[in-house]
């Protein structure tokens, strides 16, 4: 049969702080992992509102070009002045009215 040896107090404190140690480890791990599952819920459901409120004002803006096309026709938009310029049309050529006749 094998001598059997105790270890001393300081030894086994040593054990048992280690065990503490890496329980406490553990836990921080646990709840940090938590943590950051809910952070990256929490920012991908405000990605999710902003890519719906961005779609829903690209709606909005072509539905205003569109009103603004069909009361003015085409042209340009000058922001800085406020101005709108049509585009003038040209003409039919000759043959075309020719053509249409």
């Amino acid at each position: 049969m094998a001598n059997t040896q105790k270890f001393t107090k300081e030894e086994i404190q040593s054990i048992e702080d280690l065990k503490k140690s890496v329980g406490v480890i553990f836990t921080q791990l646990g709840q940090l992992s938590i943590q950051k599952s809910r952070t990256i819920q929490q920012f991908e459901e405000q990605e999710d509102a902003l890519i719906q409120k961005h779609l829903e004002l690209a709606q909005s803006e072509q539905e205003i070009f569109k009103g603004l096309n069909e009361k003015y026709g085409d042209g340009n938009y000058d922001p800085k002045t406020g101005e709108f310029t049509p585009v003038e049309k040209e003409a039919p050529a000759e043959e075309e009215l020719q053509e249409a006749k």
